[in-house]
C-alpha cells in the first residue's frame, strides 16, 4: 500500500469540493480550481475528508495511486492558504521592478525583459532584487517562477542569475593563470 496514498485528505473549513465525471473541483476563500481524475483510481469524499483508493495492485495504479492523493492535497492546500516561490537577482546592475500587473527584468541584456503573469498567479517585487510568486496553483506558481529563472539561470563562475531563494550554486574554479 502507497505510504502517500493511504493518508487521507482533510477538507478544512470553508472548502467546497464536487466530483462529477472523474472531474474534481475544489472551491476555497483563494479560488478554485477543478482536475480531471484518473478512473482507474477511486476518488471518494467521506464527510470532511477525501479518501484515495486503486482497484489493484498494479505498477501503474501504485504509482497513481500517490500521484493523486497529493495532487488533490495540493488543490485543498492552495484554495485556502495558497502557495508562493521567492527569486533572488544576484549580479551588479541586476534589478526587478514591476509595470502594471506584469514584471519587468534587467538582468544584463541590452533590453529589459518583460514577463506577463498567468491567470491566477501574482507577482510581487519587494525589493528590486527579490520576486515574490503568489498564487492557489501549485503548479502555475512553480511554471512562473521557473520561467522567470530561465531568464537569466545562475551560471557556475561568478553565480550571476536569477536563483530560487535559499538555492546553492555549485561554483568551478575560473580558468587558471600561465606558470
Amino acid at each position: 500500500m502507497s505510504r502517500v496514498g493511504k493518508r487521507p485528505v482533510v477538507i478544512p473549513q470553508g472548502v467546497q469540493l464536487n466530483m462529477q465525471d472523474q472531474v474534481l473541483s475544489v472551491k476555497g476563500p483563494k479560488g478554485e480550481l477543478n482536475r480531471r481524475l484518473n478512473g482507474e483510481v477511486e476518488v471518494t469524499i467521506e464527510d470532511d475528508r477525501i479518501v484515495v483508493k486503486r482497484r489493484n495492485d498494479s505498477k501503474r495504479l501504485r504509482a497513481l495511486h500517490g500521484l493523486t492523493r497529493t495532487l488533490i492535497a495540493n488543490m485543498v492546500e492552495g484554495v485556502t492558504n495558497g502557495f508562493t516561490k521567492s527569486l533572488d537577482l544576484v549580479g551588479v546592475g541586476y534589478r526587478a521592478s514591476k509595470s502594471g500587473n506584469n514584471l519587468v527584468l534587467a538582468v544584463g541584456y541590452s533590453h529589459p525583459v518583460e514577463i506577463v503573469p498567468p491567470e491566477g498567479v501574482e507577482i510581487e517585487v519587494p525589493n528590486p532584487t527579490l520576486i515574490v510568486v503568489r498564487g492557489y496553483d501549485k503548479e502555475a506558481v512553480g511554471q512562473t517562477a521557473a520561467d522567470i529563472r530561465a531568464v537569466r539561470p545562475p551560471e557556475p563562475y561568478q553565480g550571476k542569475g536569477i536563483r530560487y531563494t535559499g538555492e546553492r550554486v555549485r561554483r568551478k574554479a575560473g580558468k587558471a593563470g600561465k606558470k
